[in-house]
Protein backbone atom coordinates (compact mmCIF):
# COMPACT_ATOMS: atom_id res chain seq x y z
CA UNK A 1 0.00 0.00 0.00
CA UNK A 2 1.44 3.16 -1.10
CA UNK A 3 1.24 6.46 1.61
CA UNK A 4 0.79 10.20 0.17
CA UNK A 5 2.01 13.30 1.51
CA UNK A 6 0.32 16.50 1.55
CA UNK A 7 1.82 18.72 -1.19
CA UNK A 8 4.11 21.67 0.03
CA UNK A 9 1.78 24.15 -1.73
CA UNK A 10 -1.11 22.82 -0.22
CA UNK A 11 0.40 23.67 3.36
CA UNK A 12 1.78 26.80 1.69
CA UNK A 13 -1.62 27.87 0.69
CA UNK A 14 -3.15 27.32 4.19
CA UNK A 15 -0.39 29.05 6.02
CA UNK A 16 -1.13 31.86 3.76
CA UNK A 17 -5.22 31.67 4.50
CA UNK A 18 -4.81 31.42 8.24
CA UNK A 19 -2.21 34.25 8.59
CA UNK A 20 -4.49 36.55 5.85
CA UNK A 21 -7.36 35.76 8.66
CA UNK A 22 -6.12 37.79 11.29
CA UNK A 23 -5.46 40.66 8.48
CA UNK A 24 -8.18 43.67 8.85
CA UNK A 25 -9.45 45.70 6.12
CA UNK A 26 -8.54 49.51 6.74
CA UNK A 27 -10.01 50.45 3.07
CA UNK A 28 -6.68 51.32 2.09
CA UNK A 29 -5.61 50.65 -1.36
CA UNK A 30 -2.02 49.47 -0.97
CA UNK A 31 -3.73 47.06 1.53
CA UNK A 32 -6.67 46.20 -0.48
CA UNK A 33 -3.78 45.52 -3.63
CA UNK A 34 -1.78 43.19 -1.18
CA UNK A 35 -4.95 40.86 -0.09
CA UNK A 36 -5.86 41.14 -3.26
CA UNK A 37 -2.45 39.69 -4.96
CA UNK A 38 -2.21 37.44 -1.42
CA UNK A 39 -5.71 36.20 -2.39
CA UNK A 40 -4.94 35.31 -6.02
CA UNK A 41 -1.69 33.84 -6.09
CA UNK A 42 -3.22 31.45 -3.25
CA UNK A 43 -5.92 30.79 -5.45
CA UNK A 44 -3.65 29.50 -8.13
CA UNK A 45 -1.71 27.44 -5.60
CA UNK A 46 -4.56 25.77 -4.84
CA UNK A 47 -5.55 25.28 -8.51
CA UNK A 48 -2.40 23.75 -9.06
CA UNK A 49 -2.36 21.40 -6.16
CA UNK A 50 -5.95 20.19 -7.18
CA UNK A 51 -5.32 17.64 -9.59
CA UNK A 52 -2.75 16.00 -7.42
CA UNK A 53 -5.39 15.79 -4.39
CA UNK A 54 -7.77 14.24 -6.97
CA UNK A 55 -5.13 12.08 -8.10
CA UNK A 56 -4.15 10.84 -4.68
CA UNK A 57 -7.93 10.51 -3.88
CA UNK A 58 -8.79 7.98 -6.71
CA UNK A 59 -5.59 5.88 -5.26
CA UNK A 60 -6.92 5.87 -1.86
CA UNK A 61 -10.27 4.90 -3.65
CA UNK A 62 -8.79 1.88 -5.54
CA UNK A 63 -7.16 0.94 -2.47
CA UNK A 64 -9.62 0.74 -0.65
CA UNK A 65 -11.72 -1.18 -3.05
CA UNK A 66 -9.15 -3.74 -3.50
CA UNK A 67 -9.08 -4.07 0.28
CA UNK A 68 -13.07 -4.72 0.64
CA UNK A 69 -12.49 -7.86 -2.16
CA UNK A 70 -9.85 -9.32 -0.27
CA UNK A 71 -11.79 -9.16 3.10
CA UNK A 72 -14.65 -10.19 0.87
CA UNK A 73 -12.70 -13.20 -0.39
CA UNK A 74 -11.01 -14.40 3.12
CA UNK A 75 -14.71 -14.00 4.05
CA UNK A 76 -15.96 -16.60 1.63
CA UNK A 77 -12.71 -18.46 2.00
CA UNK A 78 -13.99 -19.30 6.04
CA UNK A 79 -16.85 -19.96 5.25
CA UNK A 80 -15.81 -22.84 2.66
CA UNK A 81 -13.75 -23.94 5.50
CA UNK A 82 -15.74 -24.46 7.73
CA UNK A 83 -18.17 -26.05 5.61
CA UNK A 84 -15.74 -28.49 4.34
CA UNK A 85 -14.33 -29.25 7.98
CA UNK A 86 -17.80 -30.84 9.11
CA UNK A 87 -17.99 -29.25 12.43
CA UNK A 88 -18.94 -31.12 15.04
CA UNK A 89 -20.99 -29.71 17.69
CA UNK A 90 -18.88 -29.23 20.72
CA UNK A 91 -20.91 -30.24 24.35
CA UNK A 92 -20.17 -28.47 26.97
CA UNK A 93 -20.72 -31.02 29.38
CA UNK A 94 -17.68 -33.42 28.10
CA UNK A 95 -15.61 -31.02 26.06
CA UNK A 96 -11.76 -30.64 28.07
CA UNK A 97 -11.13 -26.49 28.25
CA UNK A 98 -8.33 -26.99 25.49
CA UNK A 99 -11.51 -27.43 23.24
CA UNK A 100 -13.93 -25.15 24.64
CA UNK A 101 -11.51 -22.59 24.36
CA UNK A 102 -11.45 -22.94 20.59
CA UNK A 103 -15.03 -21.41 20.88
CA UNK A 104 -15.28 -17.68 19.09
CA UNK A 105 -14.94 -15.46 22.27
CA UNK A 106 -14.32 -17.60 24.69
CA UNK A 107 -11.66 -17.62 27.09
CA UNK A 108 -9.07 -19.50 29.39
CA UNK A 109 -10.91 -18.02 32.19
CA UNK A 110 -14.27 -18.87 30.66
CA UNK A 111 -13.79 -22.59 29.83
CA UNK A 112 -12.56 -23.12 33.44
CA UNK A 113 -16.08 -21.93 34.35
CA UNK A 114 -17.98 -23.70 32.01
CA UNK A 115 -16.35 -26.62 33.18
CA UNK A 116 -16.77 -25.96 36.75
CA UNK A 117 -20.76 -25.16 36.19
CA UNK A 118 -21.48 -28.72 34.94
CA UNK A 119 -23.58 -30.59 34.28
CA UNK A 120 -25.88 -28.29 31.99
CA UNK A 121 -29.12 -29.83 31.25
CA UNK A 122 -29.80 -27.29 28.66
CA UNK A 123 -26.86 -25.19 26.79
CA UNK A 124 -28.46 -21.80 27.67
CA UNK A 125 -27.93 -22.37 31.24
CA UNK A 126 -24.57 -21.08 30.40
CA UNK A 127 -26.39 -17.59 30.28
CA UNK A 128 -28.94 -19.02 33.38
CA UNK A 129 -25.71 -19.85 35.66
CA UNK A 130 -23.61 -16.70 34.69
CA UNK A 131 -21.19 -18.90 33.48
CA UNK A 132 -20.85 -16.73 30.38
CA UNK A 133 -23.05 -13.45 28.74
CA UNK A 134 -25.78 -13.69 26.48
CA UNK A 135 -23.53 -11.82 23.50
CA UNK A 136 -21.07 -14.81 24.16
CA UNK A 137 -23.53 -17.25 23.98
CA UNK A 138 -25.13 -15.96 20.65
CA UNK A 139 -21.75 -15.71 18.97
CA UNK A 140 -21.40 -19.93 20.31
CA UNK A 141 -24.98 -21.32 20.46
CA UNK A 142 -24.86 -23.00 17.08
CA UNK A 143 -21.74 -24.81 17.66
CA UNK A 144 -22.24 -26.44 21.21
CA UNK A 145 -24.61 -28.71 22.99
CA UNK A 146 -25.70 -29.82 26.59
CA UNK A 147 -26.59 -33.71 25.07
Amino acid sequence: MQTYRVPSLIVLSLAMIFALGGCTWSGNSDERSRDDKTRDEVAKATERAKPALEDAGRQIGKAAAEAADEAQAAAEGVREGWERGGHHLINVNAAPESELVELPGITHRDAHKIVDGRPYRDKHELVAKGVISEASYEKIRDLITSK
